[in-house]
């Protein structure tokens, strides 16, 4: 079985060179290491050196040579949107508060489906609608860690999490940025 060892991203490849398309739900483009099958048949062992979030368009190189382009599949989300009386912002601050990952519109939010989280949002004052549609959420100020480029560029953020019972603090240190 062929090895796709790196990750290039969408602006250094063209997709017209890609031998095969790969469509993944977004849990499933979060991976270091993982057999699969692309759409046209084409097997290959994704054995990256370190976890990595796969993105809509990204290529994966395989050790042949050739370029296996990610895609986004649908999948079950919520459509959020600001009814009267509150703002996009106010809802957005909730799910961020959450660590919540999502696209953001600027006029309506996706969120991947979640009973609990729907009824805060209505409680809100949102309208939450079941929709299919890809995930490809926001990658945040601090994401890119473990992203490798293909080209001898990658970023690596370590972030550490601390929750108190009586505080809500985050520290955000070693961010290097080797190039």
């Amino acid at each position: 079985m062929v090895n796709a060892r790196s990750v290039i991203s969408p602006c250094d490849w063209s997709v017209r060179t890609a031998a095969d398309v790969i469509t993944l739900d977004y849990d499933t483009r979060h991976r270091r290491r993982l057999a699969l099958v692309a759409d046209g048949g084409t097997a290959f062992l994704l054995d990256l050196p370190r976890a990595a979030v796969l993105l809509e368009g990204d290529g994966l190189l395989l050790d042949d040579g050739r370029l296996v382009r990610v895609a986004a599949a649908d999948e079950p989300l919520m459509h959020v949107v600001a009814g009267p009386g509150t703002s996009l912002a106010r809802l957005a601050w909730h799910i961020g508060n959450r660590h919540l990952p999502a696209v953001i519109h600027d006029d309506h939010l996706l969120l991947r489906e979640d009973h609990v989280i729907a009824a805060m949002l209505e409680g809100l004052g949102a309208t939450v609608t079941r929709v299919m549609a890809a995930f490809t959420p926001e990658q945040g100020a601090y994401s890119g860690g473990g992203h490798s480029h293909g080209h001898g560029h990658s970023h690596r953020h370590e972030h550490e999490h601390r929750h108190g019972e009586d505080d809500h603090h985050h520290g955000h240190h070693h961010h290097d940025h080797a190039h």
